[in-house]
This record gives C-alpha cells, structure tokens and sequence, in this order.
C-alpha cells in the first residue's frame, strides 16, 4: 500500500517537475540570446598578437577618421562665420598650427629603429627578460634626444608626435594615440641630420642601450639611418586639452 502511494508520488512529480524543466531550460536559452545579440558568449581566445594588434588598429583608424569628419565639418561652420572678431582668432589659430604639429613638414632628418633581441637570444640568454625587450623609455629616450638635436617634427610608426603625445606599454605592444603597434618601432625626426645625430650620440641613455645591443646575450636591435627626405603628416588627432589659459602680457 505504502508503496503503490509512493510510485504514484514518484510519477506525480514527474509529471509536473519534467515541464518545469523544459521551461526553465527554454528561458535560459532565451536569456542567453538576448544576451549575446547574435554572438557567441564564449568565443575562442584570440592567441595571434599582430590579429588583436591589427583589430585594435581598425576600429581606432575609424573612430580617427570619424573625428576627422567632424573637424571638417566643425572648419566649414566655422570659415561660414562673417565676423572680423572670428577671422582675427582664426589667423592667430593658422600661425600656431606648424608650432602645434598640425601642419605637414618635409626634409631631411634620420631614422632610429629599435626591436626587441632575436628569438634566438631570448631562448638561450640567462639574462632577465627586461633588458632583450624595446619598454617605452627606450622610445622616450629616442625622442628626447631628437628633440634636442633641434628637430622641426618627430614621427613615430608614422604618427606625428606632439606636446600632448603618451607613449605606453600595454603588454608586448606600445600605444600611440590609442593605437597599438608592435616592433619594429620606427621613429623619424626632420632636421639637421647632423645636429640630430650629435644629440642621439650624446644621450647618455641611448649610449647604454647601445651598448647592450652589442652584447651577445642581449642584442637588443639598434640601427640608426641619415634620410635625405621625410615625410612628417600633420597630426589630425583630437588635442587633449580640456581647458587653456591666456599667457599674462608683461
């Protein structure tokens, strides 16, 4: 007796348990839906670093041509104005766009790559990790001294540098910009090539690094190159200033 009642219990619970389940189970499928908006919720981890490094870039290239857009249409509005008070601050605003790098620069000038030491260096060295990778001070440093050396514009990976301009490590990238690149960090300076060398000689830093580059357990890569022509493009990037205040006249 006991046990038909028992059964009868079993079959009950069944009855009404295995529809829950079915139901439940259908709200998280459509909980899951809405969720990823047609993506999957688990993708594969990307391992390829110049794929992640290459996606960034797009979506940032975008997101700049987007801003150029706007700049464009903000100088249309803008030369629209028929105000003597406006044309005035416009031409003071067109004489501070070369000082600013905002306007294009050609000439001479010299090139200094640097990379991080060859795989092969880096399988066998015993030395530390830090010393067989390019760090951001190291392309600090570069700049620094080609600023020195009376450079009329600084490039780097073909970015203008300006006053405002980061340089950061993320990982085994820098970003400029907001956009990531990996080695080999290409960084070009306009002006007296002479001059420029002098200063890029005399950087005690640079001195030590390349020193380690000539070390057989670091090779740290170094290589220097006189141009006869550069090509500096004018930065159209957004200026990150939120405010500014007017220099006090003597």
């Amino acid at each position: 007796m006991q046990s038909g009642s028992s059964d009868r219990r079993r079959h009950q619970g069944w009855r009404f348990g295995t529809p829950l389940v079915f139901l439940a189970s259908g709200a998280l499928f459509v909980v899951s839906a809405l969720s990823s908006e047609g993506t999957d919720l688990r993708p594969e981890r990307s391992t390829d670093l110049a794929s992640v490094v290459s996606a960034e870039r797009r979506d940032t290239e975008a997101l700049q041509a987007r801003v150029a857009e706007l700049k464009a249409d903000v100088q249309r509005l803008t030369d629209e104005i028929n105000d003597p008070r406006v044309e005035e601050e416009l031409e003071e605003v067109e004489a501070l766009k070369g000082p600013a790098g905002l306007n294009p620069v050609h000439g001479e000038g010299i090139t200094v790559t640097l990379t991080d030491s060859p795989e092969s260096v880096q399988e066998t060295t015993t030395k530390e990790s830090f010393y067989l990778v390019v760090h951001q001070q190291d392309i600090q440093a570069v700049v620094n001294a080609m600023w020195l050396g009376d450079a009329r514009a600084v490039t780097i990976q073909g970015q203008r540098v300006i006053s405002t301009t980061g340089i950061k490590c993320s990982g085994n990238v820098v970003r400029l910009h907001g956009i990531p690149y990996g080695q080999p960090y290409v960084i070009s300076a306009i002006g007296d090539p002479d001059r420029l060398f002098d200063a890029i000689m005399d950087s005690h830093y640079l001195q030590t690094y390349r020193y380690q580059s000539t070390l057989p357990d670091v090779q740290i890569g170094w290589d220097l190159e006189l141009e006869d022509q550069l090509r500096a493009p004018g930065y159209d990037g957004l200026l990150d200033l939120s405010y500014a205040n007017p220099v006090a006249g003597d």
